[in-house]
């Protein structure tokens, strides 16, 4: 198979960024075009009580830190050439799989935490979920 378009997801951990590393050095191995993929995770942001949504303020902050995140992993690979960005709220999970789908990815790049025990069964896992639900290969990156 050869892959054409790689969607690296990320989230400013330390994981995704090595996991992102080695998503850059395929994707120009391969001459591949990139799409990097942050998504804020609507499970960790305030919401407003009377209705059930995150405050415009907040939602701007996430934005910006998401973009500032990006912006600092694609300076990290100026012949990285030009590089589709990807920011939504949202479950990551369900995003990431459903950006790969719309932007016909070839594979899908990402980092895991390594949880196990009752941390993984309280906050499942992202990459476990894109693995099994998504159209095409996927490739996890462990920190080591």
């Amino acid at each position: 198979m050869q892959f054409q378009r790689i969607l690296i997801a990320i989230d400013n951990s330390p994981h995704s960024m090595n996991a992102a590393k080695k998503g850059f050095e395929l994707a120009q191995a391969l001459n591949a075009s990139v799409g990097v993929a942050y998504i804020i995770d609507i499970m960790k942001e305030p919401v407003i009580p009377e209705t059930g949504r995150i405050s415009e303020s907040t939602q701007n902050k996430s934005l910006t830190k998401a973009n500032r995140v990006i912006d600092k992993l694609v300076k990290s690979y100026p012949d990285a050439g030009e590089i589709t960005r990807f920011t939504s709220e949202g479950f990551p999970k369900k995003e990431i799989v459903m950006i790969a789908k719309n932007w016909e990815a070839d594979l899908i790049v990402m980092g895991t935490h390594g949880r196990t025990g009752l941390s993984y069964l309280i906050l499942g896992s992202v990459s476990e979920y894109v693995i099994k639900h998504s159209a095409v290969p996927v490739m996890v990156v462990p920190l080591k």
